[in-house]
């Protein structure tokens, strides 16, 4: 038997279902004193055979300085041969006393009468220790604290404060320099970019051809935020373009409603924004809508912008062919627009938040040996800590995107409110979403050609996983734990009747939980990791605007457009903040990757090895599209897909 710890008792089950406790000492380490830092692993003999052995107790003896202990896996073997797993992998504190129970996963009603009695008993103790609170009023629900086990390691810990120092040291260096550098021109943004190497990176190629049409509307499909554009089957009320403004740009020689029926026209609409406050008098938020065009090349283009929601005199719709300024102020406010969305809604809502209440609710409802419990874990692992990090250093009064946006704490907790009203189950099934906004004939759209082969690789190894455990329908409907913890999801997401309440049957099941593991792993690398490309070069995506948008045409110049772009100490702000967010964390565990699985059973060690051969192929197909391509699309490359929100 191995293990780390000096004081240890092994449970086991007598036939009659009695459990009782032997001491065991490990050999030769009575008097060993134990530092932080090594690893240890030692031998106990067990030469009586208690039969099953379905759990174990680690305890920890208070001393004069009490370090914590983290527990690895421990394996039992009987005198009768007879092997059994316990996998820990957590921390002991003082004094406190952990029970691991043999790694072999049961549904609840699989169990004895009396170790389902002890499964309830410990999720009523986790229901306290992981007490959820509301956050403000329509938000997703969060974790009261952070129990030791669901806290950055220390290596994890200081990783993440460290490239937080970077970001902060970077800004004052900044502040510094401003004193002895210009801010003119649009290449003065250049200068804050010294000391990142840019070379051959696609945040090169959008500093080179981010003026032109076509890169505009590519960031749609490719970029940090490619689920707000849609097919458009008609011309709202509130957006009057006409075919006598925009003919000029329609290639195929048709009308604009015949280039709507054939499926050519696209629109992305921000009224998500419209009066949202801002945080003072001297920066601005527009609430854009932008018509795009899909042209011969296949490229999607814009070819109307209007800055707000309202029609009229003071609101015009600006075009392709207007002043050079015009046009390219235009498209700023609504790439602007695009960053408040993105940062708020798109990757901090439906991804962080959500994995946090899936988190809570795997702590809260399902039992350590629940297969369930067993799959997710490493996909929801480590989110309550990022969001609590973040709550202090991204979203509070004084936080980050308080300093990089137009909002307060109060315009943002207002988008986020606006945005659960439309936060639904079906909006974070992967394959609904691309058909709900007619985007699946697209081309070019490699976000949503690849998160396809990503959701089906997923979907048939959660299909494989649930078919061993769930032999009926009627044993999901019989699980009181899986229908505990998706109730638990619905009440957490403060948006009762648009979660499901309960799952009837396997394919439910099999849906479900590929939902919570894709827009932990795959959604948020798509939305997360191309930060520094996409918002890097700050007059791509301005995170605020400095001058209120123009209420008519012909008064703008580029003087005009720099006294509107972020200032340097805002924009150095936001090239630190999106860089230290798109790196990977050193020892990242990728998708595919079980290094602290919990799972024994020989059958679905082989469905993790057919999800991973699964996944190499993909990246291998990836990679070989990407050899053709202008700029390399690989935010969805299984390789560069984190298990988890893991920053």
């Amino acid at each position: 038997m191995a293990g780390q710890l000096r004081d240890t008792r092994v449970s086991r089950q007598w036939s009659e279902l009695l459990l009782c406790n032997c001491a065991l000492t490990p050999l030769g380490v009575e008097n060993r004193v134990f530092l932080p830092g090594p690893e240890f692993s030692f031998d106990i003999c067990v030469k009586k055979d208690f039969g099953d052995i379905i759990q174990v107790k680690l305890e920890k003896k208070k001393h004069l300085v009490n370090f914590q202990w983290f527990c690895g896996d421990i394996k039992v073997k009987t005198p009768s041969g007879k092997c059994f797993e316990f996998p820990g992998q957590r921390w002991i504190e003082d004094t406190n006393e952990v029970i691991i129970h043999e790694g072999t996963a049961r549904l609840p009603q699989n169990d004895t009468e009396l170790l389902r009695e002890k499964r309830r008993e410990a999720l009523e103790y986790r229901q306290k220790k992981f007490s959820r609170k509301e956050e403000p009023s329509g938000f997703p629900m969060c974790t009261e604290s952070l129990p030791p086990e669901v806290r950055f390691d220390a290596a994890k810990n200081f990783e993440f404060n460290l490239n937080g120092m970077k970001v902060i040291v970077g800004t004052v260096v900044d502040k510094f320099k401003v004193y002895f550098q210009s801010w003119k021109d649009v290449t003065d943004f250049e200068k804050i970019l010294d000391g990142f190497d840019i070379n051959n990176t696609l945040l090169e190629n959008v500093m080179q051809d981010w003026r032109k049409d076509y890169m505009f509307g590519y960031q749609f499909l490719n970029g940090c935020n490619p689920v707000m554009i849609k097919k458009c089957t008609e011309i709202p009320d509130k957006f009057p373009v006409t075919h006598e403004m925009v003919k000029g740009f329609l290639e195929r020689g048709v009308t604009l409603q015949e280039e709507i029926k054939a499926g050519n026209i696209y629109i992305v609409d921000y009224e998500i924004l419209k009066g949202v406050p801002t945080s003072s008098n001297l920066v601005f938020l527009t609430a854009p809508l932008c018509l795009l065009y899909k042209n011969r090349l296949d490229q999607i283009v814009p070819i109307a912008i209007q800055l707000s929601q309202t029609p009229g005199e003071k609101s015009p719709i600006f075009l392709p062919s207007d002043n050079e300024y015009d046009w390219m102020l235009a498209k700023m406010w609504v790439k602007s627009a695009d960053f408040h969305v993105h940062q708020l809604v798109t990757h901090l809502l439906k991804t962080h938040l959500t994995s946090e209440v899936f988190e809570m609710a795997i702590y809260r409802q399902l039992s350590k040996v629940h297969p369930v419990y067993k799959l997710l874990r490493p996909h929801v692992r480590f989110t309550m800590a990022i969001n609590a990090a973040a709550r202090g250093k991204l979203i509070s009064e004084n936080g980050v995107i308080s300093q990089i946006s137009s909002l307060t704490t109060n315009g943002t907790n207002e988008v986020i409110k606006r945005a659960m009203e439309t936060l639904t189950y079906k909006s974070l099934c992967f394959p609904e979403t691309i058909e709900d906004r007619g985007m699946k004939d697209v081309p070019k759209y490699y976000y949503r050609d690849d998160g396809m082969m990503i959701w089906e690789a997923i979907h048939n190894f959660v299909s494989a996983v649930v078919e061993i455990y769930y032999d009926s329908d009627e044993a999901v409907q019989e699980d009181v734990e899986i229908q505990g913890f998706v109730e638990d999801c619905r009440s957490g997401m403060n948006n009762l009747h648009k979660f499901p309440e309960s799952l009837k049957t396997r394919e439910e099941l099999v849906k479900y939980l590929t939902v919570v593991i894709f827009n932990a792993s795959a959604q948020h690398a798509a939305v997360n990791f191309g930060q520094f490309d996409w918002y890097g070069w700050i007059p791509n995506s301005p995170s605020t605007m400095r001058k209120p948008p123009p209420e008519q045409k012909g008064t703008v110049d580029m003087q005009f457009i720099m006294d509107s772009l972020p200032d340097r100490t805002c924009s150095s702000l936001v090239l630190g903040t999106t860089w230290a967010l798109s790196r990977f964390q050193k020892n990242e565990h990728y998708l595919g990757m079980y290094p602290l699985t919990r799972f024994t059973e020989e059958p679905v060690k082989e469905a993790i090895k057919t999800f991973r051969k699964k996944l190499e192929e993909v990246t291998n197909t990836i990679k070989s599209r990407n050899k053709g391509l202008a700029f390399d699309y690989g935010y969805l490359s299984p390789d560069k897909i984190p298990n988890s929100v893991a920053i």
